[in-house]
């Protein structure tokens, strides 16, 4: 909020001045205020294998983050470049595999990543899009310099938070935003389901309505608010896989007038458990026969088979590069620098400089699977050590950021808390985002971990108008 010579910053001019003018005893009624009414709506995360209650409430922060429209519009510039960039490697990488043939990237870290599907070598995909739905975490780190530091093309999740975040703070806070004239993100559902319907497949090009569904592994997934949530702002149906079937490889759901063809299935599933007939024959949550359809054009899937190897983090030095290559430009948001421990001179420093560096599973998430360096304790560390030397191509390091921080209410007041931003990227016809995103906060003082299932909460995040 404040620059480094103490002066207010022009974003939060009016919200600094509303700060000091709002007592702590408002805030944490408002903060209450908003637990009861997420509670009551249902908004919730599971927590698996930690036992007690394994439904949780993401605590929300009610102090927004803010953002200008220039900010906003050079980050968002960066982020379509580079979105662009990866739906030409995911191409790229179940066609011609240019990119290894110039020797710009590795073959083992394709042929080798987990999340690499050779089923899908040669399939044509509606207009050449494998992850149509983006969420690209970034942080920053000056007033002027943002870092990708992840990006998720698979099935990136949160943007249900995004959108009860802002409606809480309008129910909270009205006469905040009759002072600040905040660019609205409610209208992600409505794009959601044009971008969706941008993309059908071959065998529906010709209607006027393409048929989408919303696909969930059930009630029992950790996000399943969220599948409902989607469902319901896009008017569109929520199946599980029991509720389709597939007959001439053609996909349709079961109603009660009877089967009804699906078009475009928006998924919420893993690759593996999609088709039991051709990834994992034990899934009880795909459906027998959909991959089939989906090779021959006659369903879209979102996000297309196989994007996970667009996302492993072994793969994530190398997105830069892929935007000199495919789009002949120069990167307009960065890479955190990144030491690939399967390369010995990077695998030495990191052991020599553990204590100060951030290291990273390359197919964890969620914040598990990391060593925070300045954060642990020698035996942490020691026993962090051990786990690299035994497998030094399952991770990579990173330094240790100085995250910007934003005003957090948290048990002492107002306080600086480190956090990161999600926004998302609709790929359909063309790309868009709605000005905003999900930001993710630590609210363990010093914690740079913004995880919801490591302690992290959400904030409203504001993008003003011009």
């Amino acid at each position: 909020m404040r620059a480094p010579d103490g002066n207010v910053r022009a974003a939060y001019a009016r919200l600094a001045q509303w700060l000091d003018n709002t007592p702590p005893e408002l805030l944490a009624r408002k903060r209450h205020e908003a637990d009861v009414l997420f509670r009551r709506l249902g908004i919730t995360f599971a927590v698996y294998g930690e036992g007690g209650d394994t439904e949780r409430l993401i605590p929300f922060d009610v102090i927004p983050r803010v953002l200008t429209a220039p900010e906003w519009d050079a980050l968002s510039e960066g982020l379509v470049q580079r979105v662009k960039a990866l739906n030409a490697f995911l191409y790229d990488v179940y066609h011609g595999r240019e990119i290894v043939r110039a020797g710009k990237i590795p073959a083992e870290l394709i042929d080798g990543n987990e999340q690499y599907r050779p089923e899908m070598i040669g399939v044509e995909v509606p207009g050449r899009i494998y992850t149509h739905i983006a969420g690209i975490d970034v942080v920053r780190v000056s007033a002027d310099q943002f870092y990708v530091l992840e990006d998720n093309v698979r099935t990136p999740s949160g943007v249900s938070y995004m959108l009860e975040n802002r409606e809480a703070m309008m129910r909270l806070f009205p006469e905040l935003f009759a002072r600040n004239r905040v660019q609205p993100v409610g209208h992600y559902p409505d794009e959601l389901l044009k971008s969706l319907r941008s993309l059908p497949p071959q065998s529906a090009a010709d209607k006027d309505e393409p048929t989408v569904v919303v696909m969930t592994p059930g009630a029992y997934n950790s996000a399943y608010f969220e599948h409902v949530f989607l469902a319901e702002q896009m008017g569109v149906e929520l199946v599980e896989g029991q509720d389709m079937f597939v007959e001439d490889d053609k996909v349709y759901m079961r109603t009660v007038a009877g089967p009804r063809r699906v078009d475009v299935i928006y998924r919420r599933l893993d690759d593996a458990f999609l088709d039991p007939a051709a990834f994992r024959p034990d899934s009880a949550l795909g459906v027998k026969g959909l991959f089939e359809a989906y090779r021959k054009g006659n369903v879209t899937l979102a996000n297309a088979v196989g994007t996970g190897v667009a996302d492993d983090k072994s793969v994530y030095p190398f997105v830069p590069d892929m935007v000199r290559f495919y789009l002949g430009e120069e990167p307009k948001l960065a890479n955190v620098p990144t030491y690939s421990l399967r390369k010995p001179d990077d695998l030495k420093y990191t052991l020599e400089h553990l204590p100060e560096l951030v290291v990273k599973e390359v197919h964890g998430s969620g914040g598990y699977g990391m060593l925070v360096g300045p954060k642990s304790t020698t035996a942490e560390i020691e026993a962090f050590r051990q786990r690299i030397i035994a497998k030094p191509e399952h991770y990579i390091a990173q330094p240790t950021l100085a995250l910007s921080t934003c005003p957090t209410f948290v048990e002492e007041g107002v306080a600086p808390r480190h956090l990161d931003l999600r926004p998302y990227l609709l790929v359909g016809k063309d790309v868009k985002l709605v000005p905003g995103g999900l930001t993710r906060v630590a609210l363990r003082k010093g914690s740079l971990v913004v995880n919801s299932s490591q302690g992290g909460g959400t904030k409203d995040t504001w993008v003003l108008e011009r």
